[in-house]
């Protein structure tokens, strides 16, 4: 068995693959840090992202929706001066205001929550042969994508959407004949939300 086509050939690329893309995240805030890493992934690649993903998470204050809310101006500088980042004025600012929507969905009904309904709570599997075969997006994230501008996110289109929902497990993408397919397929049934 070989794994995903897209795996590879880097050694992070392959534990990435391996240990946390499609395993199912069900923490409020992990999700949040996800989504905003797929924004910026937006015209790169993701190796690029998991590459400066430690980076990141010190500049952003590990993710703390709670703590980037409050930020203005101010840290805009400071983190388009951080060369260990994608200094892109847009996503920075638009991570700022995720924070802020962030707070709002989680006092509602939870972001976590919020998220899995779409798929009632349960990953959705795919049975995919090849790689070639899995879309770039679906209508359920082209739904979950207009659902989360409406509540005021931005760097989160259709496509941005589909690769966190693959990401963070709410679908399981692993192709039949990777040896991750299979594992991360039991994992469905421990979820807290089905």
């Amino acid at each position: 068995m070989e794994r995903c086509g897209w795996a590879g050939p880097e050694q992070i690329y392959i534990d990435y693959h391996d240990t946390e893309w499609g395993v199912p995240e069900y923490d409020s805030r992990a999700l949040w840090e996800k989504l905003i890493l797929d924004g910026f992934q937006a015209g790169l690649s993701w190796i690029t992202i998991l590459k400066k993903r430690e980076a990141f998470r010190e500049a952003f204050a590990g993710f703390d929706p709670n703590v980037v809310a409050e930020w203005g101006e101010p840290e805009v500088q400071r983190l388009l001066a951080n060369p260990g980042i994608i200094r892109h004025r847009g996503k920075i600012e638009a991570t700022i205001s995720n924070a802020r929507v962030w707070q709002d969905i989680e006092a509602r009904q939870g972001f976590d929550r919020f998220l899995w309904d779409y798929v009632e709570g349960r990953p959705l599997q795919t049975r995919f042969a090849s790689q070639g075969e899995v879309p770039p997006q679906t209508p359920l994230s082209t739904r979950i994508s207009k659902d989360l501008k409406k509540a005021g996110f931005r760097f989160c289109g259709p496509t941005i959407v589909y690769a966190f929902m693959e990401a963070v497990g709410m679908v399981n993408d692993h192709v039949m004949h990777c040896p991750c397919h299979a594992p991360v397929a039991a994992l469905a049934d421990a979820s807290p939300f089905a």
